[in-house]
């Protein structure tokens, strides 16, 4: 390691110990009972609900999947994504915040969203329960999964340390804060995290058009690649054994750059239906300390959103303009952030500034560790295994199940896909269309049945799988995000399995009128 390389390393050990401090300061705190460990007592103010909520959704998938898409194939997919994202967390957070934090404290004060579900539908054999708590294992594991290749690329481009080596080493970290400081800890390094990521993403925008000649001069230099600023398009990079070609220094691309139909935005877009079932998201409004406080959450969060994606996109584009042939595959220009930090910041600055990929990363899969972890202890073991169970005891099998995913997230990050942008979408897929569609019936049709939920919940997850693996291949009009067909498909079925199952108990009506104009 040369003495660059070591002053980077300086300035991401340095955050590191602070987010290891923060997680020791609330192992205290949160270690008083479960409510304070899972879900911090619904405490949060209306900074750390809203950047603790967008921190842990966007992932390393928004300074390394997301630029890398621009990068490879131009402004189309990425834009289109980013704002099919940004209406979702709008919608989110204007739609089902409130409901959902007034509806989880009536229905038996849920700290959980499978115990949410479980307890609006009066599920006392606690079926629904146990299904969302195993779909949130699977696909939780693949999105953990998808931020230990984060670390990897990270860790193995700067120091060129071993991928392997390199993902035991983050994850071990992550699980580390985590397990200590629980939900709390969760909440103040997401706080942390959310203003370093967005605070990184700017930095690099900003120098980058700087060092690139400006706005002019990005623009000037992406125009000569075929259809790369076609916003109902994508550009072609000719390849040749998994690298893009190159003749004297200049990334050569198809004539004719691949043509958006409605279909294709359509589905680009539909990233968005995901947030109605994203357990880190919505776990973060059943968190905040008062209903009044969740207005002004949505408009920092909206905010944010619309910056560092936008920011996100501009970075892929501007190190296409500033290194058109360095990185030669959809996988390599996932480190583009990077490269850009590295070149136009000293050694100790990067350090701090690429600490927004770990910051991105660490935000996230410390949630979806913890939300697994509350799912199969809180849910299963207490509920169902061992329902006398003390609060240590589940605090305990908590971190155990941590482990366990940190084990399966790291299986996956070595022996699965390198790009983080496509394991992160097959993971959202998953939970958008198992929980989504079944999260806006419970909030806002009376008329939705328990059968109805298990039915809608196990459609989604199952067709995001099928769809991806079988139907996908067919292409075509079947070469939709998985996405798409499973979250209609889901609501379909609850809402037509509703409609022929007898109607909800008075009780399970008067609790829902009751969630619809409750204030805390």
């Amino acid at each position: 390691m040369n003495s660059s390389n070591g002053m980077t390393l300086v300035g991401m050990g340095g955050y590191l110990v602070v987010m290891i401090a923060i997680g020791l300061w609330y192992a205290r705190r949160s270690n008083s009972n479960v409510e304070e460990y899972f879900l911090a007592k619904r405490s949060f103010g209306p900074w750390v609900a809203a950047l603790s909520a967008e921190a842990s959704d966007m992932s390393g998938w928004l300074l390394m999947g997301l630029p890398g898409v621009a990068y490879f194939t131009g402004i189309g997919e990425a834009f289109w994504t980013a704002l099919g994202l940004f209406i979702g967390t709008w919608i989110n957070w204007a739609l089902v915040a409130k409901r959902l934090r007034s509806y989880s404290q009536i229905a038996d004060n849920a700290i959980t969203v499978p115990e949410f579900f479980s307890k609006r539908f009066h599920d006392k054999k606690r079926v629904l329960l146990a299904i969302a708590a195993l779909i949130s294992l699977v696909f939780f594991s693949i999105y953990v999964g998808a931020q230990f290749i984060t670390f990897g690329k990270l860790f193995s481009y700067l120091f060129n340390a071993n991928m392997t080596a390199m993902v035991i080493l983050g994850a071990a970290l992550v699980m580390l804060y985590t397990t200590l400081g629980g939900f709390w800890a969760v909440g103040m390094t997401d706080l942390i995290q959310g203003l370093l990521m967005v605070g990184a993403l700017i930095l690099v925008v900003g120098f980058g058009v700087f060092h690139a000649g400006g706005v002019g001069g990005v623009l000037e230099n992406l125009k000569s690649f075929p259809g790369f600023l076609d916003f109902f398009g994508a550009a072609s990079p000719e390849m040749v054994e998994g690298a893009q070609k190159t003749v004297n220094g200049v990334p050569l691309f198809a004539a004719e750059g691949q043509k958006y139909g409605l279909l294709t935005i359509i589905s680009t877009l539909a990233w968005g239906l995901g947030y109605f079932g994203m357990p880190q998201v919505l776990v973060r409004f059943m968190a905040i300390n008062r209903t009044s406080n969740i207005a002004r959450s949505r408009n920092i969060a909206v905010v944010w959103c619309l910056v560092a994606q936008f920011a996100a996109v501009c970075i892929g584009l501007i190190g296409r303009a500033s290194m058109p042939a360095l990185l030669s595959n959809g996988s390599a220009a996932e480190n583009i952030f990077i490269h850009l930090s590295m070149n136009f910041f000293p050694p100790l600055a990067a350090g701090i500034v690429i600490s927004g990929i770990l910051a991105a990363s660490m935000s996230s899969c410390d949630s979806f560790m913890l939300i697994v972890a509350s799912s199969l202890a809180n849910d299963i073991f207490k509920d169902l295994v061992k329902k006398n169970s003390g609060e240590v005891m589940v605090m305990w099998v908590a971190r155990l199940t941590m482990l366990l995913v940190t084990v399966f997230g790291v299986i996956i990050a070595i022996s699965g896909s390198r790009s983080i942008f496509r394991v992160v979408s097959y993971a959202w897929a998953g939970l958008g269309a198992a929980f989504g569609p079944l999260m806006l019936f419970s909030l806002f049709w009376k008329r939705t049945t328990f059968p109805a939920a298990v039915a809608g919940m196990l459609t989604g997850g199952v067709m995001v799988a099928l769809w991806k693996n079988v139907i996908a291949g067919f292409g075509g009009v079947f070469a939709v995000y998985e996405l798409l067909p499973a979250f209609v498909s889901s609501c379909l079925v609850i809402w037509l399995v509703s409609l022929f199952t007898e109607k909800p108990s008075a009780k399970i009506e008067q609790e829902f009128e009751a969630a619809k104009t409750a204030e805390f």
